[in-house]
Order: structure tokens, then C-alpha cells, then sequence
């Protein structure tokens, strides 16, 4: 499954009422790391069954990364009952992405 673009618009739907965890990567398109880091997203999206995946642009959304606090990027947020349940900042390796999501 392809990751879903979040908004304001769609979070409380897409993240906050998600039945299952909800993997979220808060990236800008400028960001050298972010697009080291999006494949490894995209591949985990299509291999991990019940896990949602959605990418937020910080650029385009920055009430969410205010909402979340989000000063570096990539971030990745991992929500579970609509909270926020475990985090990673920076580029990491895909075991410890799926270590996030277990």
C-alpha cells in the first residue's frame, strides 16, 4: 500500500481514529535526509500488514508539525489509539523503523 498524504485536513480520520498503529514521517521536500529516508517508508508501507503509513510536508502543514513539536526532520511518529507512542529522528536503518512499529 502506497503511504497517504496527511493534512490537517484528514488527520483526525487517517491517524487519530486509525484502527491499528499509523506510521507518520514528517519530511520537506528540501531535506537531503528525508529523501534518503522515503524509500525505506515506501518499502515498509507495502511489506508491514496493518500498518498504516502517511507522510506529512512540514512545509505544507505546518500546523501538524507544531501540533507534534517536530524541530528536526525526517521524523517518524508512530500512533497507536491516537496517541503518539514511540518516535525516531533522523535517517535510520529499516530494522530499527520496523522496531518502532512493533
Amino acid at each position: 500500500m502506497e503511504p497517504i498524504n496527511i493534512t490537517q485536513d484528514n488527520f483526525q480520520r487517517e491517524v487519530l481514529d486509525a484502527k491499528g498503529p499509523v506510521l507518520v514521517d514528517f519530511w520537506a521536500a528540501w531535506c537531503q535526509p528525508c529523501q534518503m529516508l522515503s524509500p525505506l517508508v515506501d518499502e515498509i508501507a507495502g511489506e508491514v500488514p496493518g500498518l498504516k503509513v502517511g507522510k506529512v510536508n512540514i512545509d505544507e502543514q505546518p500546523d501538524l508539525a507544531a501540533r507534534f513539536d517536530i524541530m528536526s526532520i525526517p521524523c517518524l511518529i508512530v500512533f497507536r489509539d491516537g496517541k503518539a507512542v514511540n518516535q525516531s529522528i533522523g535517517v535510520v536503518p529499516k530494522d530499527t523503523i520496523l522496531n518502532l512499529v512493533k
